[in-house]
This record gives structure tokens, sequence and C-alpha cells, in this order.
């Protein structure tokens, strides 16, 4: 089964999404619609712009989601998903691609949960951090015994977990973390503590503007970040959808399940390809690749 994949934040860079522009009519289209309506040329600087620029959390959440369906829908036929995931900011794009969400809604979600990100970082100080070589056991039970806000965040693959908390937290976290043998535990140079309570403000201004939009029923079944498991109903959707900012992104879980379910292929569709690598991670011999 062909299983397509979404990439979140941190896959950006500048030329993003301009070689679809110049030579796809339905791209130059539908990147001209999204400077509609976003209010603001977003493709000037996801063409052109600096990398300070599009790191830009209200610029860079709407420039990924728009290579990663776009370039879908200039797929044509050859976009034929029997089965997809996104990563983050991906589920997003995911849904999109599998008919759950016109693009305009779409968008319109993806600014609105960008922005509400951005506002609930500057709330409180806080921060990420990768931890690599360790068992996720090993390093949830180090969250749990910390008298701070730190969680798990993102499963990426075995043996690497990004965790979310307040800023001492984070450096207490890795300071035990480091001694129990980590092989890695670097903070991330990051807004705020994604998919953790810190971002509750964003969660709750979010869950209003996805109960607001229409979901359909999607031509193919979404394996959602909160439940790794596969669903179709478009109710299961949007209450799956309202609690990802503040849950961890369950990746290594949901490409176990995809796996198990039949995927035998995954392709990335949009910026990068550290889905593909993080796939492989989960299983070595599955087939992966980019879409063109």
């Amino acid at each position: 089964m062909k299983a397509y994949v979404f990439p979140g934040q941190g896959a950006q860079f500048v030329g993003m999404g301009k070689d679809l522009y110049e030579n796809s009519s339905l791209a130059k289209e539908l990147f001209n619609k999204a400077n509609e309506i976003l209010g603001f040329a977003i493709t000037n600087i996801m063409f052109g712009g600096t990398d300070e620029d599009l790191r830009q959390t209200k610029v860079t959440q709407p420039s990924i989601f728009l290579h990663s369906v776009i370039l879908a829908k200039t797929l044509g036929n050859k976009f034929s998903p029997q089965m997809v995931a996104g990563h983050s900011l991906g589920e997003f794009s995911a849904l999109v691609a599998n008919s759950a969400l016109s693009f305009e809604d779409g968008l319109v979600l993806v600014s609105k949960r960008a922005k509400a990100m951005q506002e609930a970082c500057e709330i409180e100080p806080s921060t990420m951090a990768a931890i690599i070589g360790l068992e996720d056991e090993k390093v949830e039970a180090v969250c749990r015994g910390i008298k701070e806000i730190v969680v798990p965040a993102n499963y990426n693959s075995p043996g690497q977990v990004v965790i979310s908390g307040s800023e001492r937290g984070i450096d207490l976290a890795i300071e035990k973390l480091s001694s129990m043998g980590a092989k890695r535990a670097l903070k991330l140079k990051v807004g705020g503590a994604f998919h953790s309570p810190f971002m509750e403000p964003a969660r709750l201004e979010l869950e209003k503007a996805i109960e607001e939009t229409d979901f359909n029923t999607p031509v193919c079944p979404i394996y959602q970040n909160v439940s790794a498991k596969p669903v179709i109903d478009p109710l299961t959707i949007k209450e799956n959808l309202k609690l990802q900012l503040t849950s961890p992104v369950k990746w290594t879980q949901t490409v176990k399940n995809m796996i198990a379910d039949g995927a035998t292929s995954f392709t990335e569709v949009g910026p990068g390809m550290v889905l593909q690598g993080l796939i492989k991670k989960v299983n070595g011999e599955i087939h992966t690749g980019s879409a063109c």
C-alpha cells in the first residue's frame, strides 16, 4: 500500500516552491490565492527572503503547508494515497491532501495555529531538547521526576525523543539524561515548548477555529499524531486535531502502525527529507522516496 507523509516545522528552506510556481499554472494559481488569504505576499519570502524571515513561525508553518499541499495537487493522478500521516504541522497538509479539508480552510487553520503558537511562546519562556540514544521509557521517567514542566513532545524514531518544558526543567533533564548515557542531549533553537502544557493558550484558540471549520470524510485514512491510529470519521479527526498542540507527536508509533496495516512504501511530500530518515530508523527495509 502507498503511504504519503508530510513534514513539519524545520523542513523549510529559502527558494522552496519556486520551481512549482514557475512550471505549473495550477501551482501559480494556488500560491497567488494563498497570498490573498494570508494578506501578505508569502511567496516573496518563500522564494527569495532570508533564512531569518522564513524562520518566523507565522511564515514557516504556512510556507511548509503550501509547499506540501501544492506539490501534492500538481502531481495529479500520480498522487494516489492509500494512507497518509503528517508530522505535527504536516498533519494539516495531510488532511488537505486526502480531501478532509479544503485548501482554503487548511491554510486559514495553519495561519491561526502559527500565530497562536507564537503568542503562547511569548507568555512564558520555554524550550525543547533532542534526546538521542536512550529508550523512550527512561526519557519518560526522567521527565516525570523533574519538579518542573518537562514532557515528551515528539517520539521521532526508536532512541530519538524530543522533550519540551520550562528552560530550567529542560536544563535539569539534559543533565540527568546525559549522566544516564544519552548519546546526545541538545537544546533546540525553537521559540518555545511545542506539544506541551505551555501550548494550552494556543490549543484553546485553535480549538475554536477547528470547531467552526467543515471537515469532510477523507479519501483514505489519516494516522493522527495524538493516537497514531487510522481515522476516517470527520468528528474524530477534529477532536484529535484539537488535542494536538498539547499532546506528543507519536511518529514512531504511527510509522509502526502504518507498516503493520500494510504500507509498503512511504513518499514524503514537501520540503526536505527528514521523515524519510526517521522512517528508515523505524524500519530500515521499507521503501522511501520524495515526491517530485
